[in-house]
């Protein structure tokens, strides 16, 4: 009899055939032997599909592979989502790869702590040279989110899907925003699995690579794109307004809204030399008012009340205080110097 599947791994797939071989290696090899890989290939033009066929060919049990046309990594997700059959769900990116344990170790810690979603740790890594830029989400060994009693540690949880696993109903269940638009990122599908959520566990080992690529899409976006990611975080709020627990969390969301938007946004904002930078915060602090109203007086994003509450979210509240005192672009202009002169990225 067929082992019961312990975890899906769902791996979106587009033109990244000189990376494929190392993600796929890393994953066949797993030290946790039930798993499935569910590979989304979403109309790549290059060698990708072949790649994929051979792997399929070699473990047939393992491997399973969905040829579709070009839909965008979102809808491939979802269609990941809906082929799983494991009892959790994680996602790699393409053109990663992970540590040999990297199922085996956050299954059995979700297992052992009964938690909805297991986090580590994990490396950025320079795609062209190797060189491993900074290593992330290991300073917080065992912690417990319980979102019932501290869901402000949301904030210190990196936005991205691959280091995670997350129990399987959670994601089956998550009809709202059916259809998404293809803005929506990560940070904002995490929010909608918080609501869902009532535990997580941190796991101090790195077992990611993400790659980091100079032409990616995390370090631009173009003017039009703005307005439809802010419509999607309005969804998610509008999600929020209409679950009872989620009701409870608006002001922690009001907080992931500053992170995300008046942060992580205008400093990908910052790249695009025909936007007006000043022009574009102005807005984009009049959006976060008007829909995020509590962003600015947040407890949670204040000094005082993190150092308080464990600290877990000291970066965020010394750059909400940046922020306030109007400082932000100048610590984008130095910020953005160590990047891309002095070639040093340290997240914040």
């Amino acid at each position: 009899m067929k082992n019961k599947i312990k975890l899906s791994v769902i791996v979106p797939v587009y033109n990244v055939e000189k990376y494929l071989h190392r993600c796929m290696e890393s994953l066949v090899n797993q030290t946790l032997k039930d798993i499935e890989i569910i590979c989304i290939n979403d109309g790549s033009k290059d060698g990708c599909l072949d790649i994929l066929k051979s792997y399929k060919k070699k473990y047939p049990d393992k491997v399973v592979i969905h040829d579709k046309q070009n839909e965008g990594v979102w809808k491939g997700r979802f269609d990941g989502i809906r082929l799983s059959n494991g009892e959790y769900i994680t996602f790699t990116d393409s053109d990663d790869y992970v540590t040999l344990d990297y199922a085996e170790k956050l299954y059995k810690a979700a297992k052992s702590s009964k938690a909805d979603v297991a986090i580590c740790g994990f490396y950025r890594v320079d795609t062209d040279t190797q060189h491993i830029f900074s290593t992330e989400m290991t300073k917080h060994a065992g912690k417990i989110i319980n979102m019932d009693k501290n869901p402000e540690d949301i904030l210190s949880i990196n936005g991205a899907l691959w280091n995670k696993i997350y129990k399987s109903e959670i994601l089956k269940n998550m009809d709202n925003l059916p259809n998404p638009p293809k803005i929506l990122d990560d940070m904002m599908f995490l929010l909608l699995v918080f609501l869902r959520t009532k535990k997580m566990i941190f796991i101090a080992d790195p077992l990611y690579y993400y790659m980091v690529r100079q032409n990616s899409i995390m370090m631009t976006i173009k003017k039009e794109q703005i307005s439809s990611t802010q419509n999607a975080m309005v969804d998610v709020k509008n999600v929020y307004n209409n679950n009872k627990q989620g009701k409870k969390l608006l002001p922690v969301l009001d907080a992931m809204a500053f992170l995300h938007f008046a942060l992580s946004l205008m400093f990908r904002v910052s790249y695009d030399k025909s936007s007006n930078f000043n022009e574009e915060m102005k807005l984009n602090e009049k959006y976060l008012d008007l829909n995020f109203p509590s962003w600015r007086k947040s407890k949670y994003l204040k000094l005082s009340y993190i150092l308080k509450h464990r600290g877990s979210n000291i970066k965020v509240g010394i750059m909400k205080k940046i922020y306030s005192m109007g400082l932000y672009k100048l610590f984008l202009k130095l910020y953005r110097f160590m990047i891309d002169k002095l070639k040093i990225d340290i997240k914040w």
